[in-house]
Order: structure tokens, then C-alpha cells, then sequence
């Protein structure tokens, strides 16, 4: 007949599994967009070089990298710094390295004037690093370029 007045019914008691797999694949693609602007700094537009030759070790957190975009303001990782600045950061961030491990990464917009890179290359170099690596976009290689 109908239900009586103290009557429940039975608790469902079972996981509900799609929702929780929609949550996951969400945060997972969340994070597969966010990780890469973690790691990438300051973003720029990469002059083009096809026969550029790709360093892993940018990648490493522990890569000093020094970023110029269009406005040609100077960052270190992501903080910003002037141009008298550069030289004293960069050597504190050197002088725990072994020497064969002090590198600088420039990056630069393609759009930047060559004097301002020309200058931070040169106070890389007055703060005792000898090895500076210009990032490039590689761009794609066609396979007449590859031959």
C-alpha cells in the first residue's frame, strides 16, 4: 500500500564514480594548461631560428633565464630588475655554481632594440658568466631542411 509516516527508505550507500572521474579529468586538464606558464616566465615572442639547437637544461628550475619583452624591461625568472641590478643579481645566483654550470638564458622579444640585449649580455658577462645561451623559436622544420 503507500508508505506510512516513520517509513524511510533504504540509504543509498554505493560511490558515485563519474562524477569523481569528471572532477579528475577537469583538474588534470587544468593542470596540463597552467604547468607550462609556471615554467615559461615572462612570455615573449622568440625570434625565429630554424637551425637553433635545443638546450634541456632551460627547462631545469634551477635555470637562470633572463627575459626582455617588447617594452624592454628585464626580468630575472619573473622578477623584475634594472639594468644596474642585473649584474648583482645574476652573480648571486652564480656564485654557488660550479663553473661548468654557469649558464644565462636571454631571452629576448623580436621586437626589442639590439642595444638593450647587447646590454644585458654584457652585464651577464660583468657578473663572470661566460656562457649565455639567446633562446630562439625553432620554429617547424621542413623536411628539406632537415637533409
Amino acid at each position: 500500500m503507500g508508505m506510512q509516516v516513520g517509513e524511510r527508505k533504504g540509504v543509498m550507500a554505493e560511490i558515485n564514480v563519474i562524477p569523481m572521474a569528471d572532477i579528475m579529468l577537469v583538474l588534470l586538464i587544468i593542470m596540463m594548461v597552467v604547468t607550462p606558464f609556471l615554467q615559461a616566465g615572462i612570455a615573449v615572442t622568440l625570434p625565429k631560428a630554424p637551425h637553433g639547437d635545443e638546450d634541456p637544461d632551460i627547462n631545469k628550475e634551477s635555470a637562470v633565464v633572463v627575459a626582455i619583452p617588447i617594452d624592454g624591461t628585464i626580468y630575472v625568472g619573473r622578477d623584475l630588475v634594472s639594468q644596474s641590478e642585473l649584474e648583482t643579481r645574476i652573480r648571486r645566483l652564480m656564485e654557488a655554481r660550479p663553473l661548468d654550470q654557469r649558464v644565462v638564458y636571454v631571452k629576448a622579444d623580436n621586437r626589442v632594440r639590439y642595444d638593450n640585449v647587447v646590454g644585458v649580455i654584457e652585464a651577464i658577462r660583468s657578473a663572470g658568466v661566460d656562457r649565455v645561451g639567446l633562446v630562439v623559436d625553432p620554429g617547424k622544420r621542413t623536411k628539406r631542411q632537415e637533409e
